[in-house]
């Protein structure tokens, strides 16, 4: 798909939407998309409008391979064990020909096990564990979506030109959590050998105990924080950690906070002067990204969130994907993911042959309040390319397969 073909279709999607769809040749491709609709509605659901978008789009257009892409939709509760099950389901009974989603890095490393095991292909959409890709990586994963680690080099970049030295983390407990906290404290000592990681908090995932951790982080006087809570857990951080003044005279570098999913329940309470990743689609100017924002707006009446692009791109990854290997064979898409280009909103991405790592980027900016709620100001896009490890070092953290 070429940027002309592309931002034509993005500018008459809101059309597509309600225009019938071509004569297909017989039966559809089905793609099996588990994730967890009902435990994480707030964020599942804004990525499953951006796929119903695109896949308007793909089958007015004409489908691919001559037959409209359908997706399975399966809610797996968020549990592991569930999740699997599904996921067998989808592949012996349902026809799919290939899985994706997940929001939840402990489920998506479970499919993507799966997924080496039975030899079927998954692209990992939403987890952000550097483990799907690199340490528990195989070959029948993808990840889409920026990673821990290029998001984590992405604000360590930032606090390595900061006067900072003394940091603390808080994260959750559990493989994200860990992996942020690793991969910021790897990158930022390299940028700056001099920095001291005085305290690290692990509250387990939405479970928080808000003042105790801010009581510790408040003993250790950092000079900076890098938090890596999200969801319930960081509108309660946020909240301690003002009222008790833990955040004054500190810079918080705060990965995905500033995503409209976890910054817009904040309203007023959004902390101000944070350096964060998130997604600042009301102010893009870029004419892909814009014309997405706007197909959005008009087939949804919403705006919409990360998880929306991220969604939105899962289908034009795998549009590219089969259109590339010609086929829904397996072994063809495995083939056709390995070194795959396409446009998308926020530009050209490529899924690296060397760990299926996607180069989507992120956008780094500062938190502020406008209109008694969050936003990012004085933002850019980081091409996700920049900030991934080398190929030799990515040799030696993924098994060979």
């Amino acid at each position: 798909m070429n940027r002309k073909t592309f931002l034509k279709g993005l500018a008459g999607a809101a059309a597509l939407a309600v225009a019938g769809l071509p004569a297909f040749a017989q039966d559809t491709i089905k793609i099996g998309e588990i994730n967890h609709y009902k435990r994480m509605a707030a964020f599942a659901e804004p990525y499953k409008m951006g796929i119903e978008l695109a896949l308007e789009e793909v089958n007015a257009a004409g489908g691919v391979l001559g037959k409209p892409l359908e997706f399975i939709f399966r809610d797996d509760q968020g549990e592991p064990g569930e999740a699997i099950k599904i996921a067998e389901e989808l592949m012996t009974r349902d026809g799919a020909v290939m899985l994706t989603g997940t929001i939840l890095s402990n489920v998506g490393l479970a499919i993507s096990s799966l997924a080496a095991e039975k030899k079927y292909l998954y692209l990992a959409s939403e987890p952000l564990a550097d483990s799907i890709v690199w340490a528990s990586g195989n070959d029948y994963t993808f990840r889409l979506r920026t990673s821990t680690y290029m998001q984590a080099a992405m604000l360590a970049e930032a606090a390595a030109k900061s006067d900072a030295v003394r940091y603390a983390t808080i994260a959750p407990n559990y493989a994200y959590g860990k992996e942020a906290v690793e991969a910021f404290k790897k990158v930022l000592t390299t940028l700056k050998p001099d920095v001291e990681f005085v305290t690290e908090q692990w509250p387990a995932l939405f479970k928080i105990d808000a003042g105790a951790e801010v009581q510790a982080l408040e003993r250790s006087k950092p000079d900076a924080i890098f938090n890596v809570t999200f969801g319930t857990d960081l509108a309660k951080f946020v909240r301690e950690g003002t009222t008790r003044g833990v955040f004054d005279g500190r810079t918080v570098y705060g990965m995905l906070t500033g995503e409209p999913e976890y910054l817009d329940p904040l309203a007023d309470e959004a902390p101000e002067g944070w350096i964060v990743t998130g997604y600042p689609w009301y102010d893009v100017t870029d004419d892909a990204n814009k014309a997405f924002v706007d197909a959005y707006q008009a087939r949804f009446n919403d705006y919409p969130r990360i998880g929306s692009l991220v969604g939105y791109m899962t289908v034009l990854s795998i549009q590219a994907a089969l259109e590339k290997a010609g086929s829904t064979e397996t072994e063809a898409l495995k083939a056709a993911f390995k070194g795959l280009e396409l446009d998308t909103p926020v530009g050209p991405i490529t899924y690296r042959a060397i760990d299926h790592q996607a180069t989507m980027g992120a956008f780094v900016g500062t938190t502020a309040l406008k209109d008694g709620k969050g936003v990012m100001v004085d933002w850019t896009y980081k091409d996700g390319a920049d900030y991934l490890p080398t190929d030799e070092e990515v040799a030696k953290m993924r098994p060979a397969n």
